[in-house]
């Protein structure tokens, strides 16, 4: 039997067209995938390949004499008086250290002594000055300390330095870095997992070795805080306010609208608005993570306020007239019936809006939270540290890193971008399993 001429089951001119174009679509949009997930591939794989190094640090096991006649020449083990010793005299005492090591194990160079000293990190000494203070029952004896190798010699066992580029290099030299090797041949130099990277706060240009994330980290908690307790119960009250309680006018619609586009504002116009307002106005105290925490507050508000309003959307009417026909007041219906079967999505949205904060530049760079914090502020053991230390922030820290000369910082640069990525992977997980976690199905 033949079909007819217009038969489903045969395909005419305008069937084979159809489907060709389904065809294209289908493989445009497998190439759209593909291109951003190649994007992706060769970003993630550029800062792993660039960053994984900072995790990664080179150390330098010496036997350490602490001579009484240098240190504490009273013999009264008193800090006040220890303490007039400068690291200079610590630098001393290292440069001997690593000099009485190397003639021990008979190795030979054709460098200088002072040459061989810059084999230690300029960080080292202060680090041996600390350790001493705390333990004066040292002095008169030996310290066994593993101290930080200077930065060339730490990026040539990571292969960031070559005897060829060190040989144009004002900073080492091939004889260095051969007898470096020769060191670590004898296991005199280590190079092991960098823990002071997520806990050492920021060193100075000079000492990329010694540069640390851990006050970044901190000021980026303390202002995640500060948004977290703000920016949570103001958006999902007015959320609430709007979505449930505020009568239809143009007033809200005002408000609405206006909503929607700060969430589009570029962020950089918040830190404007908390230099003039906070900083400026108030009198707050520039880079302090109060101030950068209303800052972040002010920009997540809006994703907030969205993201709520759509969770309360997405609860059925029938749930708040079920609740209003039992006799619940409109406050009981949304309060206990709507509200938390939208809490899923609002977790997620203030979650998302969290992570955004986290990763924001722009309006810090602002509001001064530009600050080279040395050391961890004493502030920072009690909250006093929100309203009046300077701090920096982890998306900061990765700016001033990128604009320092010296090859090492990229290096530490890409990690922290590292460190970040986690951060945010870790909080949108929680979203995910946040919402499962809570999610009902009706």
């Amino acid at each position: 039997m033949t079909p007819p001429a217009h038969s489903l089951l045969k395909s005419d001119d305008r069937t084979r067209r159809r489907r060709a174009s389904e065809a294209r679509f289908r493989a445009c949009g497998l190439a759209a995938i593909g291109i951003a997930a190649l994007a992706l591939a060769v970003l993630l794989t550029s800062v792993l390949a660039n960053g994984a190094g900072a995790f990664r640090q080179t150390y330098i096991k010496l036997q350490i004499p602490l001579p009484e006649a240098s240190l504490d020449k009273a013999g009264q083990r008193d800090p006040a008086a220890m303490a007039k010793v400068s690291t200079f005299g610590y630098a001393a005492l290292l440069h001997a250290a690593l000099l009485d090591r190397i003639a021990a194990l008979q190795i030979e160079t054709e460098l200088a002594d002072q040459d061989v000293a810059a084999m230690i990190s300029k960080e080292a000494a202060a680090t041996l000055r600390d350790h001493v203070l705390a333990n004066p029952h040292l002095i008169g004896g030996m310290a066994a300390m593993d101290v930080l190798a200077a930065g060339r010699i730490d990026g040539y066992f990571k292969g960031r330095v070559t005897l060829k580029s060190a040989a144009m290099d004002g900073n080492t030299s091939p004889q260095a870095l051969q007898l470096a090797r020769k060191l670590a041949d004898a296991d005199v130099i280590e190079t092991r997992f960098n823990w002071r990277f997520l806990t050492a706060p920021d060193a100075s240009d000079q000492r990329p070795e010694a540069a640390g994330l851990g006050v970044a980290m901190l000021g980026s908690l303390y202002m995640m805080l500060v948004v977290l307790a703000l920016a949570l119960p103001v958006g999902v009250a007015a959320s609430i306010y709007l979505e449930e309680f505020a009568p239809r006018s143009r007033i809200s619609d005002l408000i609405e609208v206006n909503i929607s586009n700060l969430a589009a504002v570029p962020s950089i116009v918040f830190g404007i608005l908390g230099l003039a307002v906070f900083i400026n106005f108030a009198g707050m105290r520039q880079s302090s993570p109060l101030v950068g925490g209303l800052v972040l507050t002010l920009m997540t508000l809006p994703t907030i306020i969205i993201s709520t309003r759509a969770a309360l959307k997405s609860v059925p009417p029938s749930i708040r007239d079920a609740a209003l026909a039992l006799g619940a007041s409109r406050m009981q219906a949304v309060f206990h019936h709507v509200l938390p079967l939208a809490a899923p999505g609002i977790l997620t949205g203030t979650i998302l809006g969290l992570a955004q904060a986290l990763g924001e530049t722009a309006p810090l760079l602002l509001i001064g939270m530009v600050a080279f914090v040395r050391d961890y502020p004493v502030a920072y053991s009690d909250t006093a540290g929100l309203f009046g230390d300077a701090a920096t922030a982890l998306p900061v820290q990765v700016f001033n890193w990128t604009q320092r000369a010296d090859p090492g910082f990229a290096e530490r640069a890409s990690g922290a971008i590292i460190t970040l990525l986690v951060f945010l992977a870790v909080m949108n997980t929680a979203a995910i399993l946040l919402r499962r976690r809570f999610e009902r199905r009706w």
